[in-house]
């Protein structure tokens, strides 16, 4: 039995010999960054791969969710999830504006658009949803509410890379969306992240605040931020682009194997997903239930000490942390479902490099209680 360190994610290398004719060509052309070769390149494979209308490349996706409220003009209150990673709400904050904590729905562990509904005001400017490990919202029931609100919606889609419904990418949902290709994403491009637009206006909008708001070399025309990709991350992208399909392959077999070695383990729940969607298989959430012989957290430990480092994504939730824990939306009394899956939710190792041995081990070590 191996006894290697076993993490929650570890990213896809490409052979390094593939990657070395890139980097000769970026050193030749002697242009890093601002827009050069393989961001174009990278933009315009993106566009097709995901199927969407406009790509727009950022340095990491935490800059692109800050841009994105920027590009909008959002002013006041913004209604989002605490059940998410802190750089959802940052962003927010970061705009000088004011986020609005609504409760989960508890199948999905997406933003509920009922609870939208309820907590909007005056001041409520634009609604800013997460699709919670690669499962889509109700984008329906959200476009709907905001509707009769009149405001925008943005998609914090950083776990959505190639994760599509009937009609197409998930990314292509709302006002502006955003993808993450952080290392440890299906996707990555070391670190990196992308705003996907409708419009070829908003895309220019977009690409002039990633740029410090310039428009040409001497007109500044907004207050914008140093967003941009460089050349380096955009060559590793498109060289994991000739492998994503394997990538997510490799995935789909983990995701199974997982689902039938924990098959009817007493208070464990793997996250159901939508049967119509195609997944990425970014995760394995599963929820600790009281049924369990072990606490969320003690079999967290567990697994530790068993050199498996699960995660417990996204414990505490964004509500509960000092910067936030003062908002009248952030009581524990408004967000029961998301309090409860913040207790009990773990999410299993899953990448294409965790062998079969290993995924045994890490069934056989939650079973064994």
């Amino acid at each position: 039995m191996s006894n290697e360190e076993i993490f929650v994610t570890r990213p896809f290398l490409p052979p390094l010999q593939e990657f070395l004719p890139y980097l000769e060509s970026i050193w030749a052309s002697q242009k890093l960054t601002n827009g050069g070769r393989f961001h174009q390149e990278l933009e315009g494979a993106l566009s097709q791969y995901l199927r969407v209308p406009y790509v727009s490349l950022f340095t990491n996706a935490s800059i692109a969710i800050v841009t994105a409220l920027k590009a909008l003009d959002i002013r006041g209150e913004v209604i989002t999830t605490p059940f998410s990673f802190v750089a959802t709400t940052n962003a927010i904050a970061w705009n000088g504006l004011t986020p609005v904590f609504v409760d989960i729905d508890p199948k999905t562990l997406n933003i509920d658009p009922m609870a939208i509904a309820e907590a909007a005001s005056p001041k409520t400017s634009a609604i800013l949803a997460v699709h919670c490990y690669g499962q889509p919202c109700d984008v329906v029931g959200i476009r709907q509410v905001a509707a009769r609100l009149g405001i925008p919606v943005i998609y914090d889609g950083a776990h959505c890379f190639g994760v599509a419904d009937s009609l197409g990418s998930v990314l292509r949902h709302g006002d502006l969306s955003v993808v993450s290709f952080h290392a440890t994403k299906v996707f990555n491009t070391f670190e990196g992240g992308a705003i996907v637009s409708p419009t070829a206006e908003m895309k220019q909008r977009v690409d002039y605040l990633r740029n410090f708001g310039f428009v040409d070399e001497t007109h500044v025309g907004s207050v914008g931020i140093n967003g941009k990709m460089n050349e380096v991350s955009a060559a590793m992208g498109l060289l994991q682009l000739k492998y994503v399909d394997h990538i997510l392959e490799a995935r789909s077999e983990i995701d199974s194997m997982y689902r039938e070695l924990l098959y009817n383990v007493d208070g464990l729940e793997c996250l159901d997903f939508d049967s119509s969607i195609k997944r990425n298989f970014a995760y394995f959430p599963v929820l600790v239930k009281p049924g369990f012989p072990l606490s969320r957290d003690s079999l967290y430990e567990k697994l530790r000490g068993e050199r498996i480092f699960a995660r417990r994504y996204f414990y505490p939730l964004i509500s509960n942390f000092p910067m936030y824990r003062h908002l009248p939306s952030a009581k524990e009394c408004l967000l029961p479902n998301a309090n409860s899956a913040a207790g009990q939710i773990l999410c299993l190792p899953i990448y294409p490099g965790l062998s079969r041995e290993n995924v045994f081990k890490i069934a056989e070590t939650i079973k064994s209680t």
